[in-house]
């Protein structure tokens, strides 16, 4: 097995895995969303710390402003994907939350000076379009989770969008173990506000199965990257939807609609047309590299 092969496993191992993450948020119902992620995060600050000693890294922070935006943003990006799952059709959660990628070009574009070519447009059409099939607008209060699950999507934009700024400072490990501790510290006065509940056992071992499934899934998708390039393997994390779609009809016997399954469809589709597009381009400006080095020798 090539490299490249065990990348696409890792992803999609990692889209197992957050599905199960999203199986066990709908599982918890309406038990109190601060609870979720401060179990989520918690489990995830050893991990990080793991990484920390395993790999002899320092915790320190070389761009502290932008690390703690970059927390605050996919802090609430959690609370509001966790949300979005406990009141909708999990498929259709899922479904909005993976326009992220899709944010990220417009945000890089825009704050990172990333050039925005014709088929990053012609994908973020196509994701626009199957966004407002799965939301359905009907501007009644009905739209709300929906919307909520959206922002979901645009507040992961800016987080993997910041992520892309601070690997030019920052470690991996730290930046790991900085969201993990901020979300966990910021969840804190929520569940001292009298909402706390205590869980039975069944709920204990489901909150921290939350914070498992969410390691595991990091680190399936850290592995993934770690084994292939990015663009050969993004297009897998994808999968997460087909995944969750599956659990959401088997678990909860909820099965997405015939609009919802276009506007899946056309984000997927959107997804393979930014995958393609962008390997086109990149080879074309490498020939066109090529040619000129050849004309200048």
């Amino acid at each position: 097995m090539d490299d490249d092969q065990k990348g696409i496993i890792y992803m999609i191992m990692s889209s197992v895995f957050f599905a199960l993450m999203a199986v066990t948020v709908k599982f918890l119902g309406e038990f109190p969303l601060a609870e979720k992620i401060f179990f989520r995060n918690l489990v995830g600050i050893f991990f990080g710390l793991f990484l920390v000693i395993k790999n002899n890294k320092s915790v320190k922070t070389n761009n502290l402003k932008i690390v703690l935006i970059r927390n605050l943003a996919g802090f609430i990006a959690i609370a509001t994907y966790f949300y979005a799952i406990s009141q909708m059709k999990m498929a259709d959660a899922v479904i909005l939350n993976k326009t992220s990628p899709f944010f990220v070009i417009i945000l890089a574009s825009i704050f990172l000076n990333e050039k925005l070519k014709k088929v990053h447009l012609f994908s973020l059409l196509f994701a626009i379009t199957g966004a407002l099939f799965v939301i359905k607008p009907s501007f009644n209060s009905s739209i709300i989770p929906a919307l909520i699950a959206l922002s979901a999507g645009v507040l992961s934009g800016i987080s993997y969008t910041l992520l892309r700024h601070l690997r030019k400072t920052e470690s991996s490990e730290t930046i790991v173990l900085s969201f993990c501790t901020f979300s966990t510290l910021a969840s804190l006065p929520f569940l001292l506000t009298g909402n706390f509940v205590i869980p039975s056992l069944h709920e204990i071992i489901a909150l921290f199965s939350l914070g498992i499934f969410a390691v595991l899934g990091q680190f399936f998708i850290t592995q993934a990257y770690r084994f292939a390039e990015a663009g050969e393997v993004s297009i897998y994390a994808y999968t997460n939807i087909v995944f969750s779609a599956i659990f959401g009809i088997v678990l909860f016997n909820e099965m997405p609609d015939a609009l919802s399954f276009f506007g899946g469809a056309l984000i997927i589709s959107a997804a393979f047309i930014n995958y393609f597009g962008t390997k086109k381009v990149k080879k074309e400006e490498k020939e066109k590299l090529k040619r000129r080095k050849a004309k200048s020798a």
